[in-house]
């Protein structure tokens, strides 16, 4: 009997261990985070697999912005400690890392993801911890979770001028096409809500897998079907794919120009300037934009990573995001420092980003953006043609009349 109380008790010790109660045991992992003047933080974007050609630069825009902190002398003279780690563009490989990242590693925040699906792969991991994950990249919205930092832009941000724009200057009828996955998909319904009010058509709507570099049969269903314009949400190398297979096949984009939310400077180079031309991606960022700021930005990027480089709107966000967090952690003693307390002063900061000034909303976390609209150059760079005279409030449920993410969670009004 007395041998099986002591199972019983060594059992619920090992349970109260594993839940992280009491408090004091999750204190103390907590310290473990930000002790011996270090503060330990993930780095977990792909640098290898299909998207690896777009997370590469979002990996090294995060590691210069850390360097650019620790050559500052840290955050109240404690160093960042970047751990980096590479999913190879495998969701199921992005929870396995995030789980290191965040249990073994102990790191206070992770910066990472390109693709909803890698986000959605990782979030549990960061729920189930309460820990914080910082999302760089423009995405679907339909989410509301108090474990991730939204920096990116959502639908509203990128589609609410962009579609009236392009029914006004091409016409009304649009061929949808995007890779195989949540993001293209969200952000279609919610092209396909725009164009509803404004008497547009969609004349097809397809969607190829992660990867897909064969888009001959696309190509002649554009052609038969002649839109007005092709909207894409093709990612990674398929972009580059894509384009070049419109060029050769000798489409005008002067008479139906790819309408991209997810072509940045980034593919362009990858693909060639000829390629791109004359072609539209909607953004909050992109590398000619004139700023103080952007300008620093740009010269710090290629004096650390090469002349060749490239910044472009995912690497944007993926560096200022790391700014924002050390605005955060700055306000918070060491032993104060946790996913919690962070998440608690990031909420309502503001900061001087290359693209304008931009404010982590309180209620949902994410941020206000400033929308712009531009056209691919031959030279490989963008002219943008306009932008948004305000920076603007992101509406991560504007597609869900009735849903609205707050500081209490999902609601519906």
């Amino acid at each position: 009997m007395k041998r099986r109380s002591f199972l019983k008790g060594a059992a619920a010790t090992g349970a109260i261990v594993a839940t992280g109660f009491p408090h004091i045991w999750n204190k103390n992992m907590d310290l473990a985070r930000a002790a011996d003047g270090e503060i330990k933080v993930g780095v977990l974007f792909s640098l290898t697999g299909t998207t690896g050609i777009i997370e590469e630069s979002l990996n090294k825009a995060t590691l210069l912005a850390i360097e650019e902190i620790n050559d500052a002398g840290g955050i109240n003279g404690m160093r960042l400690v970047p751990i980096v780690e590479d999913p190879a563009s495998d969701p199921a490989t992005f929870a396995e890392k995030a789980r290191k990242l965040v249990v073994g590693d102990k790191c206070v925040s992770v910066f990472g993801s390109y693709t909803s699906a890698s986000r959605k792969a990782v979030l549990p991991v960061f729920e189930r911890r309460d820990n914080l994950y910082w999302y760089p990249t423009l995405y679907e919205g339909r989410e509301c979770s108090k474990n991730v930092i939204y920096t990116g832009a959502v639908p509203n941000q990128q589609q609410n001028e962009f579609i009236p724009w392009l029914v006004q200057n091409f016409g009304k009828k649009f061929y949808l096409i995007g890779s195989n996955y949540i993001y293209p998909k969200e952000e279609n319904n919610y092209c396909k809500k725009m164009l509803e009010s404004l008497g547009g058509e969609v004349v097809n709507e397809e969607y190829v897998p992660l990867g897909h570099s064969e888009f001959s049969s696309v190509i002649n269903k554009i052609r038969s079907s002649e839109p007005n314009v092709i909207f894409s949400t093709v990612v990674g190398d398929s972009v580059v794919a894509l384009h070049r297979q419109y060029r050769a096949a000798g489409l005008d984009p002067q008479k139906m120009p790819m309408a991209s939310l997810t072509t940045s400077e980034n593919e362009v180079a990858a693909m060639g300037g000829e390629a791109a031309a004359g072609h539209f991606t909607s953004a909050p960022y992109f590398m000619v934009h004139d700023s103080p700021e952007n300008e620093r930005f740009v010269a710090a990027y290629k004096r650390r990573w090469g002349d060749d480089k490239v910044t472009h709107f995912v690497s944007e966000p993926s560096y200022f995001q790391v700014h924002l967090f050390k605005q955060a952690v700055e306000q918070l003693a060491p032993s104060d420092i946790t996913p919690p307390t962070i998440r608690e002063a990031v909420k309502g900061q503001e900061l001087m980003a290359p693209q304008g000034r931009i404010r982590v909303d309180p209620e949902s976390l994410h941020t206000w953006l400033w929308p712009k609209i531009a056209m691919a150059r031959a030279d490989g760079q963008f002219e943008v043609l306009t932008s948004s005279s305000d920076w603007l409030l992101p509406e991560p449920y504007a597609a869900y009349p009735g849903q609205s993410c707050t500081e209490a969670g999902l609601v519906q009004k």
